[in-house]
């Protein structure tokens, strides 16, 4: 019997206050029908969460910024107060107002706070953190491992209080982008980074997605896991839990960290324990990181 839930919700919302050229959503603009859309099956969304009795934590994860939406400000403050609700978290730029989180249980709150280097300066986004850290809110930063952006990262990590944790995700779009040296220079950021820097192979391998972990659409439909396509269910369906089941995973391989981080097999659910939702490692202390000593 499982006994706690990690859900993955991503609506219909696709645009963004950022331009950046690597993404598709970068200042992308969406109607009003579609907007109002989006909010719609959120509160659906949030709906359902409030009439659970099961512990759930909840992780949105957006195409393109949700924070500049104030109905998603409002649904992870409704969440922090649900009982039954362990951790709401969400990917996001930081490029938004941060005095809603003020009435959130900040206990409850956790950010995946991303740098994007051609957005915003260090400074500014540095004040951002700050301001989540004051608000007693959990936060996690990081950054895209791009080779030109190395010193940015590494100024980036002595910018950023040493109580948070930077991690970095490689870039994989190369193979062999990373040089051993390079790889090294990373690790000495992020400790986790060589995890990342893989795609893990993970055809038939034993996986708490559609068992432990699941995702749900702005229609409500359930799914194992953003990378398989194949809907198992509803939360609409009063027996919703009935479509979850321990499976193997179909795809060749497994790359992305809210992927390959459910893989029984890489025994990750230990190293973030509370911190699976906002990506913070439970044993994460400045001491870990030869950065910020």
């Amino acid at each position: 019997m499982i006994s706690h839930y990690h859900i993955l919700y991503r609506g219909p919302l696709s645009s963004c206050n950022y331009g950046c050229t690597y993404c598709p959503f970068a200042k992308r603009d969406e109607t009003y029908t579609q907007l109002e859309g989006d909010r719609q099956s959120l509160d659906r969304f949030v709906n359902w969460v409030e009439q659970q009795d099961r512990s759930l934590s909840i992780l949105f994860t957006p195409w393109g910024e949700a924070l500049v939406r104030n109905w998603y400000q409002q649904a992870i403050t409704r969440l922090s107060w649900m009982p039954h609700v362990r951790r709401v978290a969400i990917q996001t730029n930081l490029a938004s107002r941060l005095s809603w989180l003020e009435d959130c249980q900040p206990d409850r709150v956790g950010l995946w706070s991303t740098f994007h280097p051609t957005e915003t300066s260090i400074e500014r986004f540095g004040d951002q953190v700050l301001r989540v850290l004051q608000s007693g809110t959990r936060i996690s930063v990081g950054c895209v491992g791009l080779k030109e952006h190395f010193d940015l990262i590494e100024q980036l990590r002595e910018a950023i209080p040493r109580e948070v944790y930077v991690w970095i995700n490689a870039y994989k779009r190369e193979t062999n982008y990373y040089s051993p040296a390079d790889v090294e220079r990373l690790i000495a950021i992020d400790p986790h980074f060589a995890t990342n820097n893989n795609r893990h192979a993970s055809l038939g391998e034993a996986c708490f997605a559609g068992e432990a972990s699941f995702t749900v659409d702005g229609e409500g439909d359930i799914r194992r896991c953003h990378f398989v396509g194949e809907v198992i269910g509803s939360i609409e369906d009063t027996d919703w839990e009935d479509c979850l089941r321990a499976r193997s995973c179909p795809n060749a391989t497994c790359g992305c960290h809210i992927g390959y981080v459910h893989m029984k097999r890489l025994q990750l659910y230990p190293l973030y324990q509370e911190g699976l939702a906002e990506r913070i490692p439970a044993d994460w202390s400045p001491s870990r990181n030869a950065r910020s000593t």
